[in-house]
């Protein structure tokens, strides 16, 4: 049996969304509890953690 389509989507967005570090999913990947203050300059190398 397949996967259905609505599964699979899902698994897309996730997927994405660990991708994106404008996303609370991106930090969750990254061990952080949600999106940091900071995010842009940690995204940009601006910050040391």
């Amino acid at each position: 049996m397949g996967r259905n389509a609505a599964q699979e989507q899902h698994d897309n967005d996730n997927h994405a969304n660990q991708l994106n570090p404008n996303n609370d999913e991106y930090w969750h990947s990254r061990g952080e509890d949600e999106r940091p203050d900071d995010w842009e300059d940690r995204v940009n190398g601006e910050v040391d953690r």
